[in-house]
């Protein structure tokens, strides 16, 4: 491939370790409001998508209209735990440094739990003007849209994009967006990471993943 031009995260998982506690969160606000299921089970149906596609699938799969609050009573509580909880992924800040060319931030999340979760985790100056949510576009993951999004505002041709994501969600985004995807294998089995150019297990290996890109 041409040299990398822009390397893309994702947030929750990649560089926030906020999946599990993520998922924790809403499975009990679902059981709560009549669809009961586990963490380990919305981490399987819904990682890497949005709040949106959460409301769809439960209305398809039970006929439950989730309450307008969901998404309020999700964050709030979402929200309470970033704050005690919430830490960087392991190895995120190491790599953030190592980086020698430009890039960013690419989240399902709004632009509110982004902005939280980075100031929580002392990240956001690593991202700061550089952030791109699933608020900003019309269709969220896996639709290409709001990694397309990211690079045209960067000015960076997709091709010389490089996405770095942990759902298959978001491998399906980033292939879709004719960019190339390596998928962080930590919470989701990289089986389930299926289109990525790479996988790996531990942070430190991103930058000699994305050297090998530029080879």
């Amino acid at each position: 491939m041409a040299p990398v031009g822009l390397v893309i995260f994702d947030n929750d998982g990649v560089v926030v370790d906020s999946e599990l506690l993520a998922n924790e969160v809403l499975a009990a606000v679902l059981t709560g409001e009549g669809y009961p299921v586990t963490a380990d089970e919305c981490i399987r149906d819904f990682m890497g998508g949005s709040l949106d596609g959460v409301r769809s699938t439960v209305e398809e799969r039970a006929g439950l209209e989730l309450p307008s609050t969901f998404a309020e009573r999700y964050h709030d509580r979402l929200f309470e735990a970033f704050s005690t909880r919430l830490r960087p992924v392991a190895g995120i800040t190491g790599v953030l440094d190592a980086l020698e060319g430009p890039y960013c931030l690419a989240s399902s999340g709004t632009v509110e739990r982004i902005n939280r979760s980075l100031a929580v985790t002392g990240l956001g100056s690593y991202f700061e003007g550089r952030i791109f949510s699933a608020d900003m576009v019309r269709r969220a993951k896996p639709a290409p849209d709001l990694f397309l999004h990211a690079a045209a505002a960067l000015s960076v041709d997709p091709s010389r994009c490089v996405v770095v994501e942990d759902s298959p969600n978001g491998v399906r985004a980033g292939l879709a967006a004719g960019m190339k995807v390596l998928g962080y294998a930590a919470l989701t089995p990289a089986a389930r990471l299926g289109g990525a150019h790479a996988t790996f297990g531990d942070m430190g290996e991103l930058p000699g993943l994305l050297r090998g890109l530029d080879d």
